[in-house]
């Protein structure tokens, strides 16, 4: 595979943020090209199950990439063509915001893992727009918003309002991140009293926007962490489902560093962020299954963490995730992952007996 043979070790030679640029750029750049479209689509784009329903959207398959790989929306419509069912663009703030100090993104080769404090890092709300409205995906699109750095937890609410109200018109759905471990405080809002009166007002606003636009609410996601206790987790659920949310996205990224393989003095070294990848997915795989169980399936899940094939992926989707989503594993596997996971997953399906994507949906946990 050129991608992990050639192309990887290239950019595995610069330092992450960087090598993380370019492809962007690149990525970009390739897709401004008038025959790339085509191009793409013939090689990369899978829709093995049909049509997909999830929250009222159609998904032309359940890969979906997370957000914080194009936290701009710059990107947005070559990612799609690279064969994503969705598209989830942000963190995005209020206001433009610079992020930590650099360096703040680190590789963890051995472990398929990423340490991040990048720290809500983006252009702002407004410029994200302006962005997307050039670069419109040709798929399913999540915009996921955040608590600007500046701002106090006390003022939260009125600042994700903001940031609701912007981004509505060009958002399919979008993801309220209260779980990133990045900007200070900000895991507070996962307490029952503050989740509760930010989902209220967020649905709220949602509410009075889809009436004076004579629509249906856009569906609201919650973005959750995976360092929770079995009481924070079930006041989370009990909140959502009481706010009507359309959806949990489990999980975050992780401040644990058990089990890792690489040298625990270079941990160490890296300091504090959130991290991500294959160390993530049995932890993030537990929270799906109690949110299935505690909902009884009523409640869809976007299950992220630890995934790069379509095992991985179909773990995911038996203990109770109805879409997926990646971002540590397109970083190592490169671009033909959605295709492989999703040729993969029908692969799976049909050895393990299910007629329907929908069948095996939390099918290991029932």
């Amino acid at each position: 595979m050129i991608y992990r043979s050639l192309l990887r070790p290239i950019l595995f030679q610069l330092p992450p943020e960087t090598a993380h640029e370019i492809a962007l750029k690149c990525l970009c750049s390739a897709f401004s090209l008038s025959s790339a479209k085509n191009i793409f689509a013939a090689r990369y784009q899978s829709s093995p199950f049909g049509e997909l329903k999830r929250f009222g959207l159609a998904f032309a398959n359940p890969v979906g990439i997370a957000a914080g790989f194009d936290k701009n929306g710059r990107a947005a419509d070559a990612l799609s063509a690279l064969g994503f069912g969705f598209v989830e663009v942000g963190t995005v703030t209020n206001e433009p915001q610079k992020g930590n100090e650099k360096p703040r993104l680190f590789r963890l080769p051995e472990d398929r893992a990423l340490i991040n404090r990048l720290g809500f890092n983006n252009c702002g709300a407004a410029e994200l727009i302006a962005n997307v409205m050039r670069h419109r995906p040709d798929c399913v699109l999540g915009v996921n918003i955040g608590k600007s750095r500046s701002v106090a937890i006390d003022d939260a609410i009125r600042d994700y309002v903001a940031t609701f109200e912007t981004v509505y018109d060009v958002a399919d759905y979008i993801a309220v991140n209260v779980s990133s471990p990045n900007t200070p405080n900000l895991r507070e809002l996962q307490r029952h009293d503050l989740l509760s009166e930010l989902l209220g007002a967020l649905q709220a606003r949602n509410r009075d926007l889809a009436l004076a636009k004579s629509h249906e609410r856009k569906p609201l996601l919650v973005k959750i962490a995976p360092d929770l206790s079995e009481p924070e987790l079930e006041s989370i659920i009990e909140v959502a489902t009481g706010a009507e949310v359309a959806g949990i996205i489990a999980t975050n990224t992780t401040l644990s560093r058990d089990g890792l393989r690489t040298p625990a003095d270079r941990v160490r070294a890296y300091g504090d962020g959130g991290l991500s990848g294959a160390p993530l997915r049995n932890r993030s795989n537990e929270i799906i299954s109690k949110i299935y169980r505690a909902t009884r399936g009523q409640l869809p899940i976007i299950g992220v963490g630890g995934v790069f094939n379509a095992d991985d992926a179909w773990n995911k989707i038996v203990c109770g995730a109805s879409l997926v989503q990646l971002y540590t594993g397109f970083i190592y596997e490169g671009p033909g992952v959605v295709k492989r996971i999703n040729d993969g997953l029908a692969e799976i399906l049909k050895r393990e007996g299910f007629r329907k994507f929908d069948d095996a949906v939390g099918s290991a946990v029932r």
